[in-house]
């Protein structure tokens, strides 16, 4: 459950709400829905008995200088493929994701079912490409069309791997410091971009550490 993800990352819970009968999951205050009430509020079809208001965090105190393996989401529109790159980002140990400038609100409750409570696990921040850089960490971009192949890329240092919008990826002048891709057969130009940055992190993860944390 969601709610208890975020207890566990030490989020704060200001008010739970509960279907009829429903056990409180937090220590906050308890307000019990009348009958059929919690289905008309919640943003799905079958809600979990339990809903809360969370403590939205500073987005701003995310301390990239201290920062090894970093995400960049750059414009990422849909709810769906940014919580998956959450997800995939905390499974990976990515340290931090930095999202630029009009990026899809990282609280969407789109984003936060599909990241299955990876946003309250990983460092999440607004920042510009420069801002990032400007850390001290490599930005290597993602393209479809240049670069070095992920397999073979330099993953070493602190680095940021730079992933791009959906439908247009991230410009050829983009301001990185190196290009990789993703070699593939088939028709499609491309990868889905949240398919992209979980083969991205994982390959660098594995590059870095030569296994990913808790592997045999």
């Amino acid at each position: 459950m969601l709610i208890a993800e975020a207890i566990a990352a030490g989020w704060s819970i200001e008010a739970e709400f509960a279907a009829p009968g429903a056990a409180a999951v937090s220590h906050a205050p308890l307000f019990e829905f009348a009958e059929g009430v919690l289905e008309r509020v919640a943003s799905t079809e079958r809600p979990q008995p339990n809903i809360a208001v969370v403590a939205i965090p500073d987005l701003g105190d995310v301390p990239l200088a201290s920062a090894g393996l970093v995400l960049v989401a750059d414009a990422i529109g849909d709810p769906g493929n940014l919580g998956t790159m959450l997800r995939s980002s905390e499974a990976a140990g990515v340290d931090a994701v930095v999202l630029t400038p009009g990026s899809v609100d990282v609280f969407n409750p789109k984003v936060v079912r599909a990241s299955a409570g990876a946003l309250f696990h990983v460092p999440v921040s607004i920042a510009t490409l420069e801002t990032v850089r400007a850390a001290g960490l490599r930005l290597v971009g993602t393209s479809s069309h240049q670069g070095t192949p992920h397999t073979g890329a330099d993953w070493s240092g602190r680095v940021a791997i730079v992933v791009g919008n959906e439908a247009h990826g991230l410009t050829d002048d983009a301001p990185v410091d190196q290009w990789v891709t993703i070699e593939h057969a088939g028709r499609a130009e491309s990868l889905n971009v949240a398919m992209a940055t979980t083969l991205l992190v994982f390959e660098a993860a594995r590059s870095r550490l030569g296994a990913l944390p808790g592997s045999a």
